[in-house]
């Protein structure tokens, strides 16, 4: 596993065809652990984390005038898909408060906020954090990523006026264990628009018909419907759009080994003929 003690946070592919305002993000794909990461759980299990290979899954975005920001740190270091404030005040040590007000979701409540306190249910620290280590990972890694969302989603926006943005995930195939459904089957994708509200039904349509024709199982905003991303960026009455893809891991990929198997390639083609169509849709729009 590359341990680096300086690195770029993230990634931005630029399009490279004619640029259309598509922007796509991976936030969980990253891998490269940074070495203040002091924790009490080993690497396997902390690794169950990732979106481990989204990022190459989706690699043909540009090539059809996508935007494609990727993290290359890791979600359970601090997650790009939390708000800043979505802090468990817990995790600090005794006399150590945080210096804003902190609102806590549901997932902060069972462990996974912007500072994530568990993996699959194992304790990521045997310790108290300190308040300036949760600041500096803010700072220098949360900050810049959606720093450079942002940059990229008004420049597209400025210049046409619209903009169309894909949050891509991936999802472990027992996720319906943790909400008691354990019998309920996972589709193969998931596609999250927080129940209508962050696109246009053209744009979540345009997605599902086209997994459909490929052979896959698709649900919207079940058991995902999108978080802090979405609802930030889809903004439907400005033409602003924004969508969740959730892939089954496996999909692609052995989930305890992390290794490809042998349905990687159909899927990597799927999703460079899908980025096509989303890519067509947008154009379409204009």
């Amino acid at each position: 596993m590359p341990v680096s003690t300086d690195f770029k946070p993230f990634v931005l592919h630029e399009p490279l065809s004619s640029t259309l305002p598509l922007l796509c993000d991976s936030p969980h794909s990253g891998i490269i652990y940074p070495a203040d990461f002091n924790v009490a759980l080993a690497m396997p299990l902390l690794r169950q984390g990732e979106d481990t290979y989204v990022d190459e899954l989706w690699q043909a975005l540009p090539q059809f005038g996508a935007s494609l920001l990727e993290a290359n740190f890791p979600r359970t270091y601090i997650d790009p898909n939390r708000d800043e404030n979505d802090i468990d005040s817990a995790l600090f040590a005794s006399g150590e408060k945080w210096p804003h007000p902190l609102q806590p979701t549901v997932k902060t409540e069972i462990g996974y906020g912007l500072i994530w306190k568990k993996v699959r249910g194992a304790e990521i620290y045997n310790r108290a954090l300190t308040v300036a280590e949760v600041q500096s990972r803010i700072e220098n890694y949360y900050r810049p990523y959606h720093q450079a969302l942002a940059d990229r989603a008004s420049a597209l926006y400025e210049q046409f006026g619209a903009l169309w943005h894909v949050n891509l995930h991936s999802m472990p195939s027992d996720a319906y264990v943790g909400l008691g459904l354990a019998d309920k089957p996972l589709a193969d994708f998931v596609l999250g628009d927080r129940d209508g509200t962050t696109c246009d039904e053209g744009f979540i349509a345009c997605i599902e018909q086209f997994l459909l024709e490929e052979g896959y199982s698709v649900a919207r905003n079940d058991p995902y419907k999108g978080v802090a991303l979405i609802e930030r960026m889809g903004q439907p009455a400005q033409n602003k759009h924004s969508i969740q893809v959730e892939i089954n891991r496996t999909l692609y990929m052995n989930e305890i080994t992390f290794e490809k198997n042998a349905g990687f390639v159909r899927l990597q083609r799927s999703l460079a003929g899908l980025s096509k169509a989303i890519a067509d849709y947008v154009q379409s729009q204009l």
